[in-house]
């Protein structure tokens, strides 16, 4: 058999052998290409984390490392988009971010840079107003605020401030109506997460200030049943 004519099936043969590990292994160039992209985007994921946010020692982004971001996003500390950005890292300490929980927020945004971060924050707020994904918001933000271990509820000042930045752009009149009596009654010093959820469902469900469709035989958590008779005292 002639030499050269060998040599050329043998470099044919291993260059398909290395097309066959491409598919299988990579899923083909084209694959093999998307996960160099993907893992290059990881990378400055991970760079703005460390270089710009996060504290050196314990390598997470801790309050004052929020305070930054919160400047290079133009937007207040106490800004509800602070909060939906908690929400979609699946943040579990409040005022702290991890690099798993930064990963996972900025990769589902698509932003790996303060510049798309920045301009992802509308889209994510349309995002949380959906009403699917407004329930998993609002529980959320209740239990992000449960800051200590085996806490079950939160103290009624946090709640009004809790119930002006989650619901008072969406029900006002409700919320302010909520936070008036939450703050002159006398029976409730916490609340848990139940009438949490429930502050929610009255203001969906309840025709308001009239209080026309409010059954008390629906199983209304107690707060509500007085936070009704006194809305009703009120207004006669």
């Amino acid at each position: 058999m002639n030499v050269s004519y060998v040599c050329v099936f043998l470099d044919a043969w291993a260059c398909l052998e290395c097309d066959i590990r491409l598919v299988f292994v990579f899923g083909g160039p084209r694959r093999l290409a998307s996960s160099k992209a993907v893992a290059k985007e990881l990378e400055r994921i991970d760079q703005l984390f460390f270089n710009s946010y996060a504290n050196g020692d314990s390598g997470m982004i801790e309050p004052d490392g929020i305070e930054v971001l919160c400047s290079d996003l133009g937007v207040d500390y106490t800004d509800i988009k602070i909060l939906m950005l908690a929400w979609k890292m699946k943040a579990e300490k409040q005022g702290y971010f991890t690099l798993e929980e930064w990963r996972r927020g900025l990769k589902a945004l698509r932003a790996d840079t303060i510049s798309k971060l920045k301009k992802a924050l509308p889209e994510l707020e349309k995002e949380v107003r959906r009403p699917q994904v407004f329930l998993d918001f609002y529980s959320f933000s209740f239990q992000y605020c449960l800051t200590e271990e085996k806490q079950k509820s939160i103290d009624i000042e946090s709640i009004c401030e809790l119930l002006e930045l989650v619901l008072g752009s969406q029900f006002r009149p409700q919320v302010d109506s909520l936070i008036e009596y939450l703050k002159v009654q006398n029976d409730y010093k916490v609340i848990n997460m139940d009438q949490w959820l429930s502050f929610l469902r009255f203001c969906l469900e309840i025709s308001f200030p009239d209080l026309g469709n409010y059954d008390a035989d629906q199983a209304w958590p107690l707060i509500l049943d007085y936070f009704v008779e006194w809305m009703r005292a009120k207004q006669s």
